[in-house]
C-alpha cells in the first residue's frame, strides 16, 4: 500500500508577487491539517522597471526559491498539486522564460490566474476557513495587485484586482526609504485614485462584515496586540500606527512594538494601501481572516470538504480527534440552547451562540488527556489548536470559558469576542448544563424553566424531581453560591 493511499497529501503554490509560499496539507477527520509552511521574501514585483520586464536578478531570485520546493513536490500526485502565479507574472512581459524554467525546476506548469480569478480563489478561502455566512467585503494587499471582494457564503458577488500592492508601492511612494509625511500622503492618495472606480457598485451592494486576508492585515493585528489594543482593526487605529512608523525618519530605523523584522519593509506601503481602502469604501471595522489564495486552492482541490459551514466542520472535526462523547455534547447543547432561549432580554451579540454551542461541545476535551484538571486542559487545546471559522479573540474565550466551565469559579479575564456582560452569562449557562446533564442519560433530566430578571437567574425545578437527585441538587445549590458569590445573583428553586 501506498504511504499516502489513506490521507493523501495536497500541496499549494503561490507565486506571489512579494513571497513565494508553499504550503502541504492533508485532510485529517474532516479538517485541513498543516504538515509544512514553507515562505520566502523574493520579492518578484521590485524587479520589474518601468517597461514592465522582469530582471534577471528578480527572476533568479524566484527560481532559486522553486529549487527549494521541488523536492517535497516529489512525494505527491499530481492532481494534488497546484502552482499559480500572481500580479507580477501577469505584468512582466517577459514572463514566458521566467516560467519555461520553472516548468523545468518544478516537473509542474504555472499557472498565471487573472486578477478576478485570483479574488474569486481569495473569497474561497475566506470563506472556507472564516465562520459567519453575512454579506462580507475581504481584502487581500498582495505584492502587485490588491483584490476587493464582496461575498455572501461561499458565493462572491463583486471581484475587482486593483494595480496596487505594498512592493510596487513601496518602489514608487518609499523609494528613498524616507518616512515623511509627504510619502504616506502619496502613497494614500495614489491608491485612492486606483480604487475611486469601484467606490460606487461596492458601497451600493454594501455588506455587514469586512476581513483583511493579507500579511498586511497579519502585521497590523500583531502590532495591535503587541501594544495591547484588541483584534478589531479601525481607522483611528490605522492612524495611530501611521503616527508611530512616522517619527522614524528612514525605513531602515523602524522599530514599532509587534513589528517583526520580516514584515518592516513593506509595512509602510501596506498601511497606506489599507489607510486608503478604510476612506474610500468608508469601512468601519476589519478583522483578520481565516485563509487567502492557498486556502482556497486546497479547498478546491478537496471535493468532500467543498462548501460545508466552516464552525460546524471545526467541532466535528475537533470531536473526532479527541473522541468526545458527541451524544453527551448534544444533551448539554439541547440544554444549554433551551436555557438560552429562557433568556430573550438578554440582546447578546449575534455571534454568542456559536461560542455558545461551540463550548458545550468541545467542553470535555480535556478528559482526552487527564480528569483531575481536565478544565486546564481543555483551555490549553483550545487557544493552542487551529479552529478555522473562529477569531483569535473568539478562540481565547472559548479557551477562557472552558477554564471555567466547573468546579470553583472565577471571573473571565479581559476579551474582545464579546461584551464581559455577554461572556459571563455564556460561562453561567454552560456550567448549569453540565450539571443538570450530569448524569448522560435525557431519560433522567428534568422538566425546568428559567427565569431571567436583570443578571438574576432562577432556575425553576419539579420538587420530586429535586429530592430523587440529591446529588444534582446539592451540585445546583452549591453552583448559585458560587454564582451569587461572584455577584451574579441564582436562585434554584421547587416548582409543584
Amino acid at each position: 500500500m501506498e504511504r499516502n493511499s489513506v490521507s493523501p497529501l495536497y500541496a499549494a503554490i503561490d507565486l506571489g508577487s512579494n513571497s513565494f509560499h508553499m504550503w502541504i496539507v492533508r485532510e485529517v477527520n474532516g479538517s485541513v491539517q498543516t504538515l509544512a509552511k514553507i515562505k520566502r521574501k523574493v520579492r518578484l514585483a521590485a524587479g520589474l522597471n518601468s517597461q514592465n520586464v522582469l530582471s534577471e536578478e528578480a527572476m533568479q531570485r524566484g527560481l532559486d526559491c522553486l529549487a527549494l520546493f521541488a523536492e517535497r513536490l516529489q512525494d505527491i500526485k499530481a492532481d494534488h498539486i497546484r502552482i499559480v502565479g500572481t500580479a507580477a507574472l501577469r505584468t512582466a512581459v517577459n514572463a514566458e522564460e521566467f516560467l519555461s524554467k520553472a516548468k523545468t525546476i518544478l516537473g509542474y506548469p504555472v499557472n498565471i490566474i487573472p486578477g478576478e480569478e485570483e479574488a474569486r480563489i481569495i473569497y474561497q478561502g475566506v470563506a472556507h476557513t472564516s465562520g459567519g455566512s453575512d454579506k462580507r467585503l475581504v481584502v487581500d494587499i498582495g505584492g502587485a495587485s490588491t483584490e476587493v471582494i464582496i461575498g455572501e457564503g461561499f458565493d462572491s458577488s463583486a471581484l475587482t484586482s486593483l494595480k496596487i500592492g505594498c512592493v510596487t508601492w513601496l518602489e514608487r511612494y518609499f523609494k528613498d526609504r524616507s518616512l515623511t509625511s509627504a510619502n504616506f500622503d502619496a502613497a494614500i492618495n495614489g491608491a485612492k485614485e486606483a480604487i475611486e472606480p469601484i467606490i460606487d457598485r461596492y458601497t451600493t451592494l454594501g455588506w455587514e462584515s469586512c476581513v483583511g486576508a493579507s500579511g498586511t492585515v497579519q502585521a497590523l493585528q500583531e502590532i495591535m496586540l503587541a501594544q495591547g489594543m484588541d483584534e478589531i482593526i479601525t481607522l483611528q487605529k490605522l492612524k495611530r500606527l501611521q503616527r508611530q512608523a512616522m517619527q522614524y525618519e528612514r525605513l531602515e530605523d523602524l522599530d514599532i512594538e509587534g513589528l517583526t523584522l520580516e514584515r518592516a519593509l513593506v509595512f509602510p506601503s501596506g498601511l497606506s494601501i489599507l489607510i486608503a481602502l478604510f476612506e474610500s469604501l468608508k469601512i468601519e471595522s476589519m478583522t483578520l481572516a481565516g485563509g487567502a489564495l492557498r486556502e482556497g486552492m486546497v479547498y478546491e482541490m478537496m471535493d468532500q470538504m467543498r462548501h460545508h459551514d466552516v464552525c460546524t466542520r471545526t467541532i466535528e472535526s475537533v470531536q473526532q480527534r479527541f473522541q468526545i462523547d458527541t451524544e453527551h455534547a448534544d444533551i448539554v447543547n439541547d440544554m444549554a440552547m433551551s436555557m438560552l432561549s429562557q433568556c430573550p432580554n438578554w440582546q447578546l451579540e449575534p455571534q454568542a451562540q456559536n461560542i455558545l454551542e461551540a463550548a458545550v461541545k468541545l467542553h470535555e476535551i480535556g478528559a482526552s488527556i487527564e480528569f483531575k484538571k481536565s478544565a486546564e486542559h481543555a483551555a490549553y487545546l483550545i487557544k493552542h489548536l487551529d479552529l478555522p471559522g473562529f477569531t483569535r479573540a473568539q478562540r481565547n474565550l472559548l479557551a477562557e470559558i472552558l477554564r471555567r466551565y466547573t468546579g470553583p469559579l472565577t471571573s473571565l479575564p479581559e476579551q474582545h469576542a464579546l461584551s464581559a456582560q455577554s461572556a459571563a452569562r455564556l460561562l453561567r449557562l454552560l456550567r448549569i448544563a453540565v450539571i443538570v446533564c450530569h448524569r448522560r442519560d435525557t431519560r433522567c433530566l428534568a422538566p425546568f424553566s428559567l427565569q431571567v430578571d436583570g443578571e438574576k437567574i432562577t432556575l425553576l425545578l419539579p420538587a420530586k424531581w429535586l429530592i430523587n437527585n440529591p446529588l444534582t441538587r446539592s451540585e445546583l445549590h452549591q453552583e448559585a453560591t458560587r454564582q451569587t458569590d461572584m455577584g451574579w445573583p441564582m436562585v434554584v428553586t421547587s416548582q409543584d
